[in-house]
């Protein structure tokens, strides 16, 4: 359950992220792992199925302490999913919450 409850959620986590400022794909690793489990690996190709989708737009920045690298940022579209997916959760954890308390 533990997995699918991240997979599910993770592509929110991405957005509001994104939401608050752009960052570089490490970086987005990094704030989600202060919060739970993941590898690079769930989340690369995460960025790359949300671009696809127009949700978010990448570009490349020189870096003075090594390569170039991939800034993300929040494009309209994403702008408005986050908003509907983050309303979603906090209808459903509501919603379990009360189930869990017994409500």
């Amino acid at each position: 359950m533990k997995s699918q409850l991240k997979r599910g959620t993770l592509e929110l986590c991405v957005l509001s992220i994104l939401w608050r400022g752009d960052c570089y794909g490490y970086e987005i690793v990094n704030r989600i792992s202060d919060c739970m489990q993941i590898t690079e690996g769930t989340v690369y190709p995460l960025l790359k199925r949300l671009k696809d989708n127009m949700l978010i737009d990448s570009y490349i920045v020189e870096s003075q302490e090594g390569p170039p690298r991939k800034y993300y940022t929040i494009t309209d579209m994403g702008r408005t999913v986050k908003e509907e997916q983050e309303a979603e959760w906090t209808s459903f954890s509501t919603a379990i919450n009360k189930l869990l308390k017994g409500d």
